[in-house]
């Protein structure tokens, strides 16, 4: 796995180069501290991950994040900043992750790890799709399908997998996001959210509600042919729209 660091000050690039070395087995292949010296870069070469900061000289990160991020071939975004404002732009943007300065060495070595394996698995899909069509089975098709997904939580974004999520729901023009021991809260309404997820694992079960169907502990029956549904490990009630109740009871087979 080949990277970048885009930094314009020195100790801070250092510090960075020495952090990747240490925890990972990552190759950082160049370093730039101007904006449109790595634009110019990025037309003409490739790399799998960049390190940037925000705040650089010509072209700003994350104005050209947002033109990288538009390539047939985009690689991981990690942001590096001094500054937490931007944290919800950056996860516009489908950043990988988004770390504050000073850096905490445990924090950079745990999302160096996460990134090895979101290349390694992206890699892996890449070599799936090469090959000659094959028949899956259901568990192999539903294991395949299911991805990562990034996550808003004190200006941090969290690499998840979409299986860790429980359900979500809408609140004015925001989603909450429940995993097992964690609760989020998405820029973005419950359909965007909804359409990011795997479709074959999680249901759209009100116009307020998606939820994971592998999670469905109980389904209890309610008034007017509608259902409550009650989740592994957690106390919430997710309702079941009467619109929705005839397609679920042939997704659950009812």
């Amino acid at each position: 796995m080949k990277a970048i660091i885009v930094e314009d000050e020195i100790p801070a690039r250092e510090e960075l180069e020495y952090l990747i070395q240490t925890h990972s087995s990552i190759e950082v292949t160049n370093s730039f501290e101007d904006g449109l010296d790595v634009f110019r870069f990025m037309q003409e070469q490739e790399t799998d991950a960049i390190f940037l900061d925000i705040n650089i000289p010509s072209l700003d990160g994350m104005l050209l994040a947002q033109n990288i991020s538009k390539f047939a071939k985009k690689p991981y975004i990690i942001f590096t900043t001094a500054y937490k404002e931007h944290a919800a732009q950056a996860f516009e943007l489908e950043a990988f992750d988004y770390i504050l300065k000073p850096y905490d060495e445990k924090r950079i070595a745990a999302m160096l790890r996460k990134l090895e394996n979101a290349y390694e698995q992206r890699n892996a899909q890449s070599q799936d799709k090469a090959l000659p069509s094959q028949p899956r089975t259901a568990e192999a098709s539903t294991v395949s399908a299911s991805g990562r997904i990034n996550l808003l939580k004190n200006d941090k974004i969290i690499v998840t997998d979409a299986s860790d999520i429980y359900y979500a729901c809408a609140q004015e023009k925001v989603t909450r996001v429940f995993t097992r021991h964690e609760e989020y809260t998405m820029p973005m309404s419950i359909s965007e959210f909804h359409a990011r997820l795997p479709q074959q694992d999680f249901f759209r079960c009100h116009r307020s509600y998606t939820v994971n169907l592998s999670q469905i502990r109980e389904i209890v029956p309610w008034f007017n042919h509608t259902y409550l549904l009650r989740l592994r490990g957690l106390d919430a009630e997710i309702p079941v729209s009467r619109s929705k109740a005839k397609e679920f009871r042939q997704i659950m087979r009812l």
